[in-house]
Protein backbone atom coordinates (compact mmCIF):
# COMPACT_ATOMS: atom_id res chain seq x y z
CA UNK A 1 0.00 0.00 0.00
CA UNK A 2 2.89 2.60 0.65
CA UNK A 3 4.14 1.76 -2.63
CA UNK A 4 0.88 2.61 -4.33
CA UNK A 5 0.94 5.66 -2.25
CA UNK A 6 4.16 7.16 -2.78
CA UNK A 7 3.72 6.06 -6.85
CA UNK A 8 0.19 7.88 -6.48
CA UNK A 9 2.10 11.36 -5.19
CA UNK A 10 5.02 10.87 -6.90
CA UNK A 11 6.97 10.71 -3.68
CA UNK A 12 10.28 8.74 -3.16
CA UNK A 13 10.35 6.97 0.17
CA UNK A 14 13.21 7.30 2.82
CA UNK A 15 13.13 3.69 4.33
CA UNK A 16 10.33 2.41 5.65
CA UNK A 17 7.19 4.21 7.13
CA UNK A 18 6.91 3.88 10.94
CA UNK A 19 3.42 2.62 12.75
CA UNK A 20 2.70 5.39 15.12
CA UNK A 21 0.97 4.81 18.44
CA UNK A 22 -2.54 5.39 19.35
CA UNK A 23 -5.79 4.74 17.35
CA UNK A 24 -7.52 1.72 18.40
CA UNK A 25 -10.13 1.66 14.99
CA UNK A 26 -7.60 3.23 12.22
CA UNK A 27 -3.92 2.88 11.87
CA UNK A 28 -1.36 5.83 11.61
CA UNK A 29 2.25 5.88 10.34
CA UNK A 30 4.76 8.47 10.12
CA UNK A 31 6.03 8.41 6.23
CA UNK A 32 9.28 9.63 5.77
CA UNK A 33 9.79 10.76 1.91
CA UNK A 34 12.31 13.53 0.14
CA UNK A 35 9.16 15.73 -0.76
CA UNK A 36 8.54 15.69 3.30
CA UNK A 37 7.83 14.06 6.07
CA UNK A 38 3.69 13.30 6.72
CA UNK A 39 1.51 11.34 8.62
CA UNK A 40 -0.96 8.43 6.57
CA UNK A 41 -4.06 7.28 8.16
CA UNK A 42 -5.71 4.40 7.01
CA UNK A 43 -9.15 4.19 7.59
CA UNK A 44 -10.65 1.02 9.13
CA UNK A 45 -12.04 -1.21 5.52
CA UNK A 46 -14.78 -2.65 8.33
CA UNK A 47 -15.55 1.14 9.15
CA UNK A 48 -15.40 2.29 5.90
CA UNK A 49 -18.37 -0.72 4.92
CA UNK A 50 -20.80 1.27 6.86
CA UNK A 51 -24.11 2.33 4.79
CA UNK A 52 -23.10 6.08 6.77
CA UNK A 53 -19.31 5.63 6.36
CA UNK A 54 -18.95 8.28 3.63
CA UNK A 55 -21.47 11.02 4.51
CA UNK A 56 -20.42 10.98 8.06
CA UNK A 57 -16.92 11.60 6.52
CA UNK A 58 -17.81 14.28 4.31
CA UNK A 59 -19.97 16.40 6.98
CA UNK A 60 -16.67 15.94 9.69
CA UNK A 61 -14.46 17.77 6.58
CA UNK A 62 -16.67 20.30 6.15
CA UNK A 63 -16.70 20.96 10.13
CA UNK A 64 -12.84 20.33 9.97
CA UNK A 65 -12.60 23.61 7.35
CA UNK A 66 -14.56 25.90 9.50
CA UNK A 67 -12.05 25.34 12.57
CA UNK A 68 -9.12 25.90 9.99
CA UNK A 69 -11.32 29.01 9.30
CA UNK A 70 -11.49 30.23 13.08
CA UNK A 71 -7.94 29.08 13.96
CA UNK A 72 -8.52 26.18 16.07
CA UNK A 73 -4.93 24.43 16.89
CA UNK A 74 -5.82 21.28 14.50
CA UNK A 75 -3.69 18.60 12.31
CA UNK A 76 -6.04 19.24 9.42
CA UNK A 77 -5.89 16.38 6.50
CA UNK A 78 -4.73 17.81 3.00
CA UNK A 79 -6.20 18.01 0.29
CA UNK A 80 -5.20 16.76 -3.55
CA UNK A 81 -7.38 17.69 -6.42
CA UNK A 82 -9.98 19.33 -4.03
CA UNK A 83 -10.36 15.82 -1.66
CA UNK A 84 -9.26 15.46 1.85
CA UNK A 85 -9.94 11.64 1.37
CA UNK A 86 -8.09 9.39 -0.55
CA UNK A 87 -8.58 5.87 -2.17
CA UNK A 88 -6.32 3.34 -4.16
CA UNK A 89 -7.94 0.11 -4.80
CA UNK A 90 -10.58 0.19 -2.63
CA UNK A 91 -8.63 1.41 0.39
CA UNK A 92 -9.41 5.00 2.09
CA UNK A 93 -6.74 7.00 3.87
CA UNK A 94 -5.85 10.46 5.03
CA UNK A 95 -2.69 12.38 4.69
CA UNK A 96 -1.14 14.98 7.26
CA UNK A 97 1.64 17.50 7.41
CA UNK A 98 4.20 15.58 10.33
CA UNK A 99 3.92 17.55 13.72
CA UNK A 100 6.79 16.91 16.11
CA UNK A 101 4.54 16.39 18.93
CA UNK A 102 3.34 13.65 21.45
CA UNK A 103 0.14 12.68 23.49
CA UNK A 104 0.58 13.05 27.05
CA UNK A 105 0.91 10.43 29.45
CA UNK A 106 -1.11 10.65 32.56
CA UNK A 107 1.73 11.63 34.90
CA UNK A 108 2.69 14.25 31.93
CA UNK A 109 -0.64 16.48 32.86
CA UNK A 110 -1.01 19.41 34.58
CA UNK A 111 -3.33 22.55 35.54
CA UNK A 112 -2.19 24.18 32.63
CA UNK A 113 -2.71 21.52 29.75
CA UNK A 114 -6.46 21.17 31.41
CA UNK A 115 -7.18 24.70 31.30
CA UNK A 116 -5.77 25.02 28.04
CA UNK A 117 -7.85 22.78 26.07
CA UNK A 118 -11.01 23.50 28.26
CA UNK A 119 -10.29 26.77 27.05
CA UNK A 120 -10.09 25.58 23.92
CA UNK A 121 -13.37 22.91 23.87
CA UNK A 122 -14.91 26.08 24.64
CA UNK A 123 -13.95 27.99 21.05
CA UNK A 124 -14.97 25.19 19.60
CA UNK A 125 -18.07 25.25 20.90
CA UNK A 126 -18.88 28.87 20.07
CA UNK A 127 -18.18 28.38 16.47
CA UNK A 128 -21.89 27.16 16.04
CA UNK A 129 -24.73 27.02 18.53
CA UNK A 130 -27.82 27.21 17.86
CA UNK A 131 -30.96 26.09 19.69
CA UNK A 132 -32.51 22.79 18.07
CA UNK A 133 -34.17 19.71 19.29
CA UNK A 134 -31.71 16.74 18.84
CA UNK A 135 -33.20 13.74 19.28
CA UNK A 136 -31.00 11.13 20.81
CA UNK A 137 -31.31 7.54 20.20
CA UNK A 138 -32.30 5.38 23.01
CA UNK A 139 -29.61 2.87 23.81
CA UNK A 140 -31.21 -0.33 23.07
CA UNK A 141 -28.03 -2.92 23.22
CA UNK A 142 -28.48 -6.22 24.11
CA UNK A 143 -26.65 -7.18 26.82
CA UNK A 144 -27.43 -10.75 27.55
CA UNK A 145 -27.18 -11.78 23.73
CA UNK A 146 -23.12 -10.69 24.04
CA UNK A 147 -22.82 -12.60 27.42
CA UNK A 148 -24.50 -15.68 26.28
CA UNK A 149 -22.06 -14.89 22.97
CA UNK A 150 -18.78 -13.85 25.20
CA UNK A 151 -19.21 -17.27 27.36
CA UNK A 152 -17.88 -19.49 24.35
CA UNK A 153 -15.56 -17.04 23.47
CA UNK A 154 -13.12 -16.00 26.57
CA UNK A 155 -14.40 -17.51 30.12
CA UNK A 156 -12.77 -14.42 32.28
CA UNK A 157 -14.56 -11.52 30.15
CA UNK A 158 -17.72 -13.55 30.82
CA UNK A 159 -17.27 -13.54 34.35
CA UNK A 160 -16.32 -9.52 34.40
CA UNK A 161 -18.93 -8.48 32.34
CA UNK A 162 -21.72 -10.81 34.10
CA UNK A 163 -20.51 -9.31 37.37
CA UNK A 164 -20.73 -5.74 35.95
CA UNK A 165 -23.93 -6.30 34.45
CA UNK A 166 -26.40 -4.38 37.08
CA UNK A 167 -23.98 -1.57 36.82
CA UNK A 168 -24.39 -1.39 33.00
CA UNK A 169 -27.82 -1.81 32.62
CA UNK A 170 -28.37 0.61 35.40
CA UNK A 171 -26.22 2.96 33.31
CA UNK A 172 -28.61 2.45 29.95
CA UNK A 173 -31.25 2.85 31.37
CA UNK A 174 -30.17 6.40 33.57
CA UNK A 175 -28.74 7.51 29.97
CA UNK A 176 -31.77 6.85 28.33
CA UNK A 177 -34.39 8.66 30.78
CA UNK A 178 -31.39 11.63 31.13
CA UNK A 179 -30.92 12.14 27.89
CA UNK A 180 -34.62 13.00 27.11
CA UNK A 181 -33.80 16.36 29.65
CA UNK A 182 -30.96 17.63 28.26
CA UNK A 183 -30.88 21.37 26.77
CA UNK A 184 -32.08 21.71 23.32
CA UNK A 185 -28.99 22.89 22.37
CA UNK A 186 -26.22 21.95 19.80
CA UNK A 187 -22.69 23.12 18.52
CA UNK A 188 -19.65 21.99 17.06
CA UNK A 189 -18.03 19.16 18.53
CA UNK A 190 -15.11 17.03 18.49
CA UNK A 191 -16.71 14.18 19.88
CA UNK A 192 -13.01 12.24 21.13
CA UNK A 193 -10.97 14.99 21.95
CA UNK A 194 -9.54 12.75 25.18
CA UNK A 195 -5.58 12.87 25.83
CA UNK A 196 -4.46 10.84 23.03
CA UNK A 197 -5.68 12.63 20.37
CA UNK A 198 -4.13 16.54 21.51
CA UNK A 199 -0.31 16.61 20.45
CA UNK A 200 2.17 18.76 22.31
CA UNK A 201 5.44 20.30 21.53
CA UNK A 202 6.04 22.14 24.72
CA UNK A 203 3.09 24.55 24.87
CA UNK A 204 2.07 24.46 21.00
CA UNK A 205 0.00 21.44 20.37
CA UNK A 206 -2.48 20.39 17.54
CA UNK A 207 -6.00 18.34 18.09
CA UNK A 208 -6.18 15.06 15.68
CA UNK A 209 -8.45 12.61 14.83
CA UNK A 210 -10.96 15.07 13.38
CA UNK A 211 -13.25 12.30 11.31
CA UNK A 212 -15.74 12.63 14.57
CA UNK A 213 -16.43 15.48 14.28
CA UNK A 214 -20.75 16.84 13.99
CA UNK A 215 -23.07 18.76 15.62
CA UNK A 216 -23.76 17.56 19.13
CA UNK A 217 -24.66 18.72 22.72
CA UNK A 218 -21.59 20.80 24.29
CA UNK A 219 -22.80 20.14 28.10
CA UNK A 220 -22.26 16.32 27.57
CA UNK A 221 -18.28 16.77 25.80
CA UNK A 222 -17.96 19.30 27.89
CA UNK A 223 -17.84 16.70 31.18
CA UNK A 224 -16.96 13.83 29.37
CA UNK A 225 -13.71 15.81 28.65
CA UNK A 226 -13.33 17.23 32.16
CA UNK A 227 -13.28 14.08 33.36
CA UNK A 228 -11.03 12.43 31.22
CA UNK A 229 -8.41 14.90 30.83
CA UNK A 230 -8.38 14.58 35.19
CA UNK A 231 -7.59 10.97 35.24
CA UNK A 232 -10.67 9.24 34.46
CA UNK A 233 -8.71 6.44 32.12
CA UNK A 234 -6.67 5.56 34.67
CA UNK A 235 -9.75 5.68 37.31
CA UNK A 236 -7.60 7.89 38.87
CA UNK A 237 -9.57 11.42 38.85
CA UNK A 238 -7.33 14.68 39.89
CA UNK A 239 -10.29 16.90 40.83
CA UNK A 240 -7.54 19.45 40.86
CA UNK A 241 -6.91 18.78 36.83
CA UNK A 242 -10.88 18.77 36.83
CA UNK A 243 -11.60 22.21 37.90
CA UNK A 244 -8.37 23.55 36.07
CA UNK A 245 -10.67 21.65 32.80
CA UNK A 246 -14.09 23.80 33.81
CA UNK A 247 -12.22 27.12 35.01
CA UNK A 248 -10.45 27.13 31.47
CA UNK A 249 -13.85 26.40 30.18
CA UNK A 250 -16.12 28.60 31.47
CA UNK A 251 -13.57 31.42 31.60
CA UNK A 252 -13.20 30.95 27.14
CA UNK A 253 -17.07 31.63 27.46
CA UNK A 254 -18.39 28.34 27.72
CA UNK A 255 -21.45 27.67 29.64
CA UNK A 256 -21.90 25.49 32.73
CA UNK A 257 -25.24 23.55 33.56
CA UNK A 258 -27.30 23.48 36.43
CA UNK A 259 -28.54 20.12 36.35
CA UNK A 260 -24.49 18.24 36.57
CA UNK A 261 -26.58 14.90 37.42
CA UNK A 262 -28.58 14.73 34.36
CA UNK A 263 -25.06 15.10 32.73
CA UNK A 264 -23.53 12.38 34.78
CA UNK A 265 -26.04 9.99 33.84
CA UNK A 266 -25.79 11.02 30.01
CA UNK A 267 -22.11 9.99 30.34
CA UNK A 268 -22.45 6.48 29.03
CA UNK A 269 -21.12 6.74 25.56
CA UNK A 270 -18.55 4.08 26.96
CA UNK A 271 -20.95 1.16 27.14
CA UNK A 272 -21.47 1.61 22.87
CA UNK A 273 -17.60 1.28 22.99
CA UNK A 274 -17.98 -1.79 25.24
CA UNK A 275 -20.59 -2.98 22.96
CA UNK A 276 -17.81 -2.05 19.76
CA UNK A 277 -14.99 -4.33 21.48
CA UNK A 278 -17.27 -7.23 22.43
CA UNK A 279 -18.22 -7.49 18.73
CA UNK A 280 -14.46 -6.96 18.03
CA UNK A 281 -13.54 -10.28 20.47
CA UNK A 282 -16.21 -12.38 19.17
CA UNK A 283 -15.05 -11.40 15.27
CA UNK A 284 -18.09 -9.29 14.61
CA UNK A 285 -17.55 -6.61 12.17
CA UNK A 286 -13.85 -6.37 12.55
CA UNK A 287 -11.00 -7.99 11.16
CA UNK A 288 -8.77 -10.82 12.97
CA UNK A 289 -6.05 -8.77 13.90
CA UNK A 290 -8.38 -6.48 16.14
CA UNK A 291 -9.21 -9.66 18.39
CA UNK A 292 -6.96 -8.46 20.87
CA UNK A 293 -7.54 -5.09 20.95
CA UNK A 294 -10.71 -5.50 21.84
CA UNK A 295 -10.02 -7.44 24.66
CA UNK A 296 -8.04 -5.59 26.38
CA UNK A 297 -10.68 -2.70 25.26
CA UNK A 298 -13.42 -4.90 27.02
CA UNK A 299 -11.29 -4.99 30.17
CA UNK A 300 -10.74 -1.33 30.53
CA UNK A 301 -13.84 -0.44 29.98
CA UNK A 302 -15.53 -2.63 32.18
CA UNK A 303 -13.05 -0.89 34.85
CA UNK A 304 -13.58 2.67 33.54
CA UNK A 305 -18.13 1.68 34.18
CA UNK A 306 -17.42 0.54 37.78
CA UNK A 307 -15.24 3.36 38.72
CA UNK A 308 -17.74 6.14 37.33
CA UNK A 309 -20.16 4.66 39.27
CA UNK A 310 -18.50 4.53 42.37
CA UNK A 311 -17.08 7.88 42.04
CA UNK A 312 -20.62 9.57 41.41
CA UNK A 313 -20.99 11.42 44.92
CA UNK A 314 -17.64 12.93 44.25
CA UNK A 315 -17.60 14.16 40.98
CA UNK A 316 -21.01 15.62 41.78
CA UNK A 317 -19.60 17.64 44.65
CA UNK A 318 -17.05 18.67 42.48
CA UNK A 319 -19.21 19.41 39.39
CA UNK A 320 -21.36 22.07 41.59
CA UNK A 321 -18.37 24.16 42.60
CA UNK A 322 -18.07 25.22 39.43
CA UNK A 323 -21.57 26.10 39.06
CA UNK A 324 -22.40 29.50 37.50
CA UNK A 325 -26.02 29.89 38.16
CA UNK A 326 -26.37 33.53 36.49
CA UNK A 327 -24.46 32.67 33.32
CA UNK A 328 -27.18 29.98 32.10
CA UNK A 329 -30.52 30.78 32.54
CA UNK A 330 -31.55 29.77 28.85
CA UNK A 331 -29.70 26.48 28.90
CA UNK A 332 -31.89 25.60 31.41
CA UNK A 333 -32.78 21.38 31.13
CA UNK A 334 -36.36 20.10 30.80
CA UNK A 335 -38.35 19.38 33.40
Amino acid sequence: MFIKIAKKFNWKLKGEPTRLNGGFIHKMYKVDTEQGIYALKLLNPFVMQRETAMENYAKAEQIELLLEQQDIPILPALSFDGRKMQEIDGEYFYLFDYFPGKSLRSNEITEHHCGEIGKVLAKIHSIYKKFESKNFPEMSIDWEFYLAKIEKVNVRLFVMLKDSLPIIKDSQNRGNLARKKLPQIVSVCHNDMDCKNVLWNGNDYRIIDLECLSYNNPFMEMLELALCWSGYEDCQIDFRLFQAFLQGYKNAGGDLPIDWETLYDCNNGRLEWLEYNIKRVLGIDCGDDEKEIGIEQVKETIQHIIYYSEMKEQIMEHCYINADFNKIDNFRFAE
